[in-house]
């Protein structure tokens, strides 16, 4: 490990000792020529995999491609099957005990049925029948199912399966060709008898299908015989005629999987198929060369990398050359730059040219200029911000404090005014000597804090005002720290919540009720909070409230006495400091606001 230190330590210091035409030279050929030559690898592999890739995935599309429209093309003959398996006159036609000969060929015209589907469908070319009825003749719709017959297996396996759809690969004795072939057993329940179908289909439309394929495509039944292809001289024969078994390969999956014809690489597809959902299934193969698609991008790529060679052999060269000019001047300007990043704005660059490194020393002193501008419009901009958020404050403070709504007060007054008139005590005129002291509280209120001391004075004369007017309606209960009274805190901050609970808790409550304030200090906070036993506070009116109260814009509502001391809580001590509500309709609500205790809390 310390070897290797020492010889990076000796490799930047000889970097650092050379000059800056060296360096750029040198950067040039690991900044450009390497990652060009990196990006020359990678792209020729990745040209060489897309196409392969492309190539894959069109060989795929064709296969879906080919086993759709097959699939089509044999749902014919699965109709038919399935049409002729419940025909009823098909039953009798093929159980019936004919006397004569002459019977049989008119019940043969009276069923023309296999003619009309090989007449309305080209995708099939023939339909026969096998049934034991010693009483038919031969037509070659109609057979008997003779010993020869009987012990082939494709006939073997579809009465054993009993009904279940099988696909072969068999031989027509009518012209001698083979066909692919659907063959069922058909079961006559009336007559408990049971025959076989063959359905060949249209060699000709299959045939046709692949022909639209641009990679070499085959399909082959389970014993290996090909049954479609769109290349001629393998129509008829077996995977084994043509040296090419692809049965092991394919139980792995669908592929692809990489093979040799003839020496050369190939890639196969293969799908494995049960053609409506058939005991058997087909195999639709696709293969194509694999030299027949990378032989364009490796054209491609061969002339890309004599192109990138010389252009860099060119660069080589020019960079050498340019350098040397190119230096000079940024030597030049580097210095400059130095001299402003180390705090000497008063540096002046002078380069001669319009070229870009002349622009850009022109541009390095406007930026200067500007840098010197920003600095004095950024200190007088500060000084006016300081300024006005001052004023801003000062007002802001002023005019929530004018916001308290005075509606106790008129209420107030004419409480005394009516007790006046009815009768002469002397409470009255402790009453309104508190109503004054209170009002003259409120008109002293300024920007500065006030003691906990004084704010509950304020709450105080407000509940004896209005004890004095709802009598025994209304009882309260002041919970103080005795260590709290000398901290100060914003005034109109409790009195408001104190009114707040009066009014809307406990106003309209023919009981009245009770009025509790619980003032103390836990964990380095002054914690309020005033509840009351009154109405409570709906879910729908609570959001209203809390929408209210975070609700930046200055605007009229019913509660604008708990929206001003929640803003001034948050102005005063941070938006975390704002008011709480909770409350239970018919139980109560509960307001409360903390406040952490600072240095300039006490007096």
């Amino acid at each position: 490990m310390e070897v290797f230190v020492s010889v990076y330590a000796r490799i930047i210091t000889l970097m650092n000792n050379l000059r800056l035409r060296t360096k750029l030279f040198l950067s040039f050929g690991c900044v450009a020529l390497i990652p060009v030559l990196i990006v020359g690898v990678f792209l020729t592999s990745e040209l060489r995999n897309m196409a392969m890739g492309n190539a894959l995935e069109q060989i795929t599309a064709n296969v879906d491609r080919v086993k759709k429209r097959t699939g089509e093309l044999l749902g014919v003959p699965l109709d038919i099957a399935y049409r002729l398996s419940n025909d009823s006159r098909l039953e009798e036609a093929a159980n019936h005990r004919y006397e004569s000969v002459y019977d049989v060929v008119k019940a043969y015209w009276d069923y023309p049925d296999f003619r009309d589907f090989i007449r309305l469908y080209k995708e099939i070319s023939s339909i026969r029948l096998y049934i034991n009825n010693p009483t038919i003749l031969d037509n070659w719709e109609f057979l008997q199912a003779d010993e020869t017959v009987t012990q082939e297996q494709w006939y073997q396996t579809a009465i054993a399966k009993k009904g279940l759809v099988c696909w072969n690969y068999i031989r027509d004795n009518r012209n001698g060709q083979y066909y692919l072939s659907l063959i069922r057993k058909v079961d006559f329940l009336k007559q408990r008898t049971a025959g076989v179908l063959v359905v060949n289909v249209n060699t000709d439309e299959l045939n046709a299908i692949l022909n639209q394929e641009t990679f070499e495509t085959i399909i082959v039944d389970e014993n290996g015989n090909i049954v479609a292809s769109n290349r001629a001289d393998t129509l008829g024969k077996s995977l084994d005629d043509i040296n090419f078994s692809p049965v092991s390969a394919a139980t792995a999956g669908q592929g692809p999987y990489d093979i040799t014809i003839d020496g050369n690489p190939f890639k196969m597809l293969i799908d494995d198929w049960h053609p409506g959902g058939s005991l058997n299934s087909l195999r639709i193969i696709s293969i194509f060369s694999v030299e027949s698609i990378v032989s364009e991008p490796n054209r491609i790529i061969s002339l890309a990398s004599s192109v990138i060679i010389s252009a860099l052999l060119m660069a080589i060269l020019l960079i050498y050359y340019f350098s040397r000019l190119l230096t000079g001047r940024m030597l030049h300007l580097s210095k400059h730059i130095s001299k402003v990043a180390s705090g000497n704005l008063g540096a002046t660059l002078v380069i001669d040219g319009k070229d870009e490194i002349g622009q850009l020393a022109r541009q390095f002193n406007h930026m200067v200029r500007n840098i010197n501008d920003l600095m004095s419009e950024v200190q007088e901009s500060n000084r006016q911000k300081n300024a006005i958020e001052l004023k801003q404050n000062e007002i802001k403070f002023k005019m929530m404090a004018s916001q308290i709504n005075p509606h106790f007060l008129f209420n107030a007054l004419e409480s005394i005014r009516m007790k006046a008139l009815v009768r002469g005590q002397s409470d009255i005129s402790q009453v309104v000597r508190l109503l004054g002291k209170m009002m003259r509280k409120n008109l002293e209120v300024g920007n500065g804090m006030i003691s906990l001391h004084s704010e509950l004075e304020t709450v105080n004369c407000y509940l004896v005002i209005q004890k004095f007017r709802y009598d025994d309606r209304l009882a309260y209960e002041l919970q103080v720290d005795p260590k709290a009274h000398s901290i100060q805190i914003p005034p109109l901050i409790i009195q408001p919540l104190v009114e707040n609970c009066v009014i809307h808790g406990l106003e309209n409550r023919i009981d009245g009720g009770m009025v509790r304030v619980d003032i103390r200090i836990e964990d380095k906070q002054l914690k309020v909070q005033v509840s009351d036993n009154g109405i409570g506070i709906s879910k729908e009116r609570m959001q209203e409230i809390r929408q209210m109260l975070e609700n930046k814009d200055d605007y009229e509502t019913n509660n604008i006495g708990m929206r001003n001391i929640h803003l001034r809580l948050q102005l005063t001590y941070g938006p975390e400091c704002g008011l709480t509500l909770s409350s239970q309709t018919g139980f109560g609500t509960q307001i409360s606001f903390a406040i952490p205790l600072r240095s300039d809390s006490y007096v």
